[in-house]
């Protein structure tokens, strides 16, 4: 067997990254981008980039505070933004406009107070004409501003979802993570959750945290567990550049790969001994739990409508956002400058996503969920089969032993070791233009 790559190597979460991404020469108006698109099932997600504290293994695109009411401003630049956008989407009526989901994401999404998160709620109906009590809608938490007032009114506006950040329920790993918090906060946050009856609690938790060991591994999922959520994700921890981690000292590589994927494994085995079931690497459903949300690595065949500075856009060939940075001072300023945008009626900053990328992102999206790839569904869309686009690839995870040799010839499925090595099978299928786009990155 060919030696495996380290396990972590990059979380894959969309393709193509956003650091791919370059202003676009042409600045293409978004009535022209979106004619002759599909828009009877489209997704949309409105981007709110504040949160209360940074946590040390953050490198989302989100700023600590909104001082002098950018709340406010920051709400108005997402209201012309959504009316313009809204208009290019209606440009032919004759095509028909309709969202089939909605997510409220961040930064920290109820960092809004209720008001706010009414006007938010608003602004998605109202201006897009999404109808949020008759489709999914999830929203992002945190234990701090998980307030029974603006659960109350994410439960009237239709969520089905709340995902709430724990990480960990061990105040010194918490602390060691840079999320300072106490566990008496966030029991209490989660009883308040499970007391506004939205339909699903989905609870993030991460292993690989300095400290961290099976024991206190095992506290985590077992407090998580008391609360029955629908979802839970297991996160590996990363040490990104620009976030407080990535600027403190770390074991070797070779030692925080072997605590992770032990960790990893302890999590996923006990999860699946407590009737929970496999989606991807990172989530697990409960048996029997309602489909409220998208599933992680989600294909998303259909169009992407993205409000907000941090939000991106997918068209079936053009991915489009805002500027993108991770250190404070650039999010700041990338901030300001879109709460004074008046025209948002141009793509600003994308990628064109050519017939290979496409088919790259399909197979990665569609490999790395526990389910597998049906291979004739492939077949279908481009014409055809993975393997004869991607012999060379397909053939070392082969021999990596990454792939479910009893899936059958119709489906390409991961197996257990595959699972646990997403995060290098994802990158493994990046393109080289990508790539080199990737690397050309100056961060900031």
């Amino acid at each position: 067997m060919t030696n495996a790559p380290r396990p972590y190597e990059s979380y894959v979460y969309a393709y193509p990254h956003k650091t791919a991404y370059r202003p676009l020469a042409d600045r293409p108006a978004l009535r022209e981008l979106w004619a002759d698109e599909r828009k009877d099932a489209l997704s949309l997600y409105l981007h709110i980039p504040f949160c209360e504290v940074r946590c040390g293994f953050c490198n989302l695109f989100t700023r600590i505070g909104a001082p002098d009411e950018l709340t406010t401003r920051y709400l108005d630049a997402l209201d012309r933004q959504a009316t313009a956008v809204a208009d290019a989407l209606h440009a032919r009526p004759a095509t028909g406009v309709r969202f089939a989901a909605a997510a409220f994401g961040g930064g920290t999404p109820t960092f809004l107070d209720a008001g706010e998160l009414e006007r938010l709620c608003d602004i998605a109906e109202k201006r897009m004409g999404a109808d949020l009590r008759d489709v999914p809608l999830s929203v992002e938490t945190s234990p701090s501003t998980a307030t029974a007032d603006r659960l109350s009114v994410l439960a009237e506006r239709g969520a089905t979802r709340v995902s709430i950040g724990v990480q960990s329920f061990v105040e010194e790993e918490a602390k060691a993570a840079v999320r300072p918090q106490r566990r008496s906060d966030v029991e209490a946050a989660l009883g308040r959750i499970r007391d506004a009856r939205i339909p699903v609690l989905n609870i993030d938790l991460i292993y690989g945290i300095d400290g961290q060991t099976p024991e206190s591994w095992r506290l985590s999922l077992d407090a998580a567990l008391a609360w029955r959520p629908e979802e839970l994700y297991l996160y590996p921890l990363y040490a990104r550049p620009l976030t407080p981690l990535g600027r403190r000292a770390h074991p070797s590589e070779a030692d925080w790969d072997a605590q992770r994927l032990d960790l990893y494994r302890r999590g996923r085995d006990h999860l699946l001994a407590q009737g929970y079931e496999q989606v991807s690497m990172r989530m697990f459903r409960r048996s029997g739990a309602p489909r409220e949300g998208a599933d992680d690595y989600a294909c998303q065949t259909d169009g992407m409508i993205g409000l907000g500075c941090g939000a991106r856009s997918y068209t079936s060939d053009l991915h489009y956002s805002f500027d993108y940075a991770v250190g404070m001072r650039e999010i700041r300023s990338i901030i300001d400058a879109y709460t004074t945008t008046e025209d948002f009626s141009r793509a600003e900053v994308g990628r064109a996503v050519d017939a290979d990328e496409a088919r790259r992102r399909h197979l990665l999206q569609s490999l790395l969920q526990a389910e597998g790839m049906a291979v004739e569904g492939y077949r279908e869309r481009f014409g055809s089969r993975p393997a004869d686009d991607f012999p060379a690839e397909l053939d070392r995870f082969a021999d990596l032993g990454w792939l479910d040799t009893d899936a059958g010839p119709g489906l390409l499925r991961l197996s257990p070791t595959g699972l646990a090595y997403s995060d290098a099978l994802g990158p493994a299928l990046f393109s080289p233009a990508v790539r080199a786009a990737m690397a050309s990155y100056e961060a900031k």
